[in-house]
């Protein structure tokens, strides 16, 4: 996947580390996923991207927000969206975070439990509740399957004890996974929530609206082989249409559906300059010698992910020339900052030297969220954003 002339051009002009934001591709990439998916409603999953810009542009394209903390709640407030467009997303809240968030405006939680219940009851009467069903996160490169969710038994439970605490028993959510790869893991999901929805109209609780949360893939990384991950979108998109459709004869109430995407909307709309610290080769303790590629940023300053996959690099200074097989490393000296130890290494200009350029693409998820505040003394990256309606 390309990125847009516009990031391309910053890209060309920065003389400093930097990332770069591209909030016309965010607004089509928004736009798309609005024609895939006809009447959701998009609620985007702000840890993704905590860039008040790129709020602002989804807020003006009609985006409301998932946020998981009071802080991510006061930074949506600030976007200007109705508040009925921001929930409390985060099933994992104490009893003074669900205060701050009703003191905010905030009246629709997610819950997993009978205890938050009890607790949202108390500082936050009145509200709606959407309960979260656990899933196996199978196909996802982050499951997210442990410490999320409930069974379907406990989900009834739950709900049945909203309605009981004067809550609005609103509606069922899952999340299938961070970067899910199949679309056999959304079908499973969508089978768990109609099931429930039979047992729970027996029992006189009628749900309002189904939140499909996060999990649609970005499109333009590679998996930890150096191999471009290729997940069956159309497929996707397919099989939560007909979802929905299902879902929506099988309720006995009117049904509105949400999602929460994050990475799907922002990662394939940022790149980073960075630079070349070092090309090196030495041998290891077993023996084998190996060439290491130093850049000026890495794990804790913008690319937190590179555990599960390779982000993709382009030499703007060596676009031909002989390559060289790297391990891709960080700046700093913690040995968990690179990537290409266990796997596929990546092909590097041999000719690449400190202070050359390097662009690495689709990297426009976490990179901001997840940066450190200067660990090893190397600060957080910048960021520029380019495009956009304004």
């Amino acid at each position: 996947m390309r990125e847009s002339t516009a990031i391309r051009a910053a890209l060309a002009a920065a003389t400093d580390d930097r990332i770069f934001f591209d909030l016309t591709g965010i607004e089509d990439q928004y736009a798309q996923l609005l024609r895939e998916l006809p009447g959701i409603s998009v609620r985007f999953a702000m840890k993704a991207c905590p860039v008040d810009e790129v709020l602002d542009c989804l807020a003006r394209q009609g985006a409301g927000f998932d946020a998981a903390s009071p802080n991510e709640i006061e930074q949506a407030v600030r976007t200007g969206v109705p508040l009925d467009r921001i929930h409390y997303g985060n099933t994992i809240k104490s009893d003074e975070n669900i205060a701050d968030a009703y003191r905010m405006g905030i009246r629709e939680f997610a819950t997993d439990s009978v205890e938050d219940v009890a607790a949202i009851a108390e500082h936050a009467p009145g509200s709606r509740v959407f309960c979260r069903l656990a899933t196996s996160g199978d196909g996802a490169l982050w499951g997210l399957s442990r410490k999320f969710g409930c069974s379907a038994q406990d989900a009834v439970r739950v709900l049945e004890a909203a309605g009981d605490a004067g809550l609005v028993p609103s509606g069922l959510s899952v999340h299938v996974g961070s970067q899910q790869m199949t679309s056999e893991a959304w079908q499973s999901a969508l089978d768990d929530l109609s099931d429930l929805i039979v047992v729970l109209n027996g029992r006189g609780i009628l749900l309002d609206r189904i939140n499909l949360g996060g999990g649609l893939p970005a499109l333009g990384c590679l998996d930890t082989a150096g191999r471009p991950l290729d997940p069956p979108i159309d497929k996707i998109f397919a099989v939560l249409r007909e979802g929905i459709q299902r879902l929506r004869e099988e309720s006995a109430s009117p049904l509105e559906f949400l999602m929460e995407p994050g990475r799907h909307l922002v990662a394939d709309h940022g790149a980073i300059r960075a630079r070349v610290s070092r090309l090196s080769a030495r041998g290891g303790h077993d023996g084998e010698r190996r060439h290491w590629l130093y850049l000026s940023c890495g794990k804790f300053n913008g690319l937190y992910e590179m555990d599960a996959l390779q982000y993709r690099l382009e030499f703007p200074g060596h676009p031909d020339g002989p390559r060289v097989a790297a391990v891709v490393a960080g700046p700093t000296c913690d040995s968990d900052d690179a990537f290409g130890h266990e796997s596929g290494l990546v092909r590097v200009p041999a000719a690449a030297a400190s202070g050359d350029p390097v662009w690495i693409h689709s990297c426009g998820a976490y990179a901001i969220g997840y940066t450190t505040q200067g660990f090893n003394g190397f600060d957080p990256l910048p960021y520029t954003c380019v495009g956009g309606a304004r």
